[in-house]
């Protein structure tokens, strides 16, 4: 059945729910991990590649799923947090965005798979990412969190700055990298084997 995921969808959504996982950890993991002073995470990273390589539904599913387990209780995100009180988190947007950036990188390269189409589909999610993400923290400070003094919108976009150049290129690496698993033939691996299973 073509709405339906099968084994090996769930098998590659599982595999993005787990990297997603280590990728918010990474330098809990691999201390001292940074790009001048800022520390690498590859939660975006990985967000994004789910929706180049799994395509929309999926790689939205996998990353609803990977959102759901964090507000449940299990340890996925950053510094091994999670429980339903993330959700008043000033950073819970950017992790709500996950849903939606791999949903429009997925759906990008669905209409074309051309290497200027994976790098740019990446760089568009990064930024949906960041416009998400930073607006609703900027609402999380002014509406239900404590927010630092002479905090305003545009201190927000600011705080965004110092990791901005280190997403980039990691949206452009995630691109470059999603174009090479497409010419590898993973993608119609996985789009004959759905044809098999239905």
């Amino acid at each position: 059945m073509k709405n339906r995921f099968t084994p090996l969808n769930l098998t590659l959504g599982s595999l993005f729910v787990a990297l997603t996982a280590i990728g918010a950890n990474i330098t809990s993991i691999i201390p001292g991990l940074a790009v001048g002073g800022v520390p690498i995470t590859l939660q975006t990273f990985f967000a994004v590649l789910a929706g180049l390589v799994l395509g929309s539904r999926l790689g939205a599913f996998s990353m609803f799923v990977y959102m759901m387990l964090g507000l449940v209780g299990v340890p996925v995100f950053a510094q091994f947090k999670g429980g339903p009180m993330s959700v008043l988190s000033p950073t819970f947007g950017f992790i709500l965005s996950f849903i939606f950036i791999a949903y429009i990188a997925g759906k990008i390269i669905e209409r074309k798979q051309t290497t200027l189409s994976y790098i740019s589909a990446s760089l568009i999610a990064t930024a949906l990412n960041y416009l998400i993400g930073t607006n609703l923290m900027y609402l999380a400070y002014m509406f239900w969190f404590e927010a630092p003094s002479g905090f305003t919108y545009k201190l927000a976009w600011i705080w965004m700055l110092p990791p901005l150049p280190k997403d980039i290129i990691l949206a452009v690496v995630a691109g470059l990298l999603a174009y090479r698993l497409h010419r590898s033939g993973i993608t119609k691996y996985q789009t004959s084997m759905e044809k098999n299973s239905a």
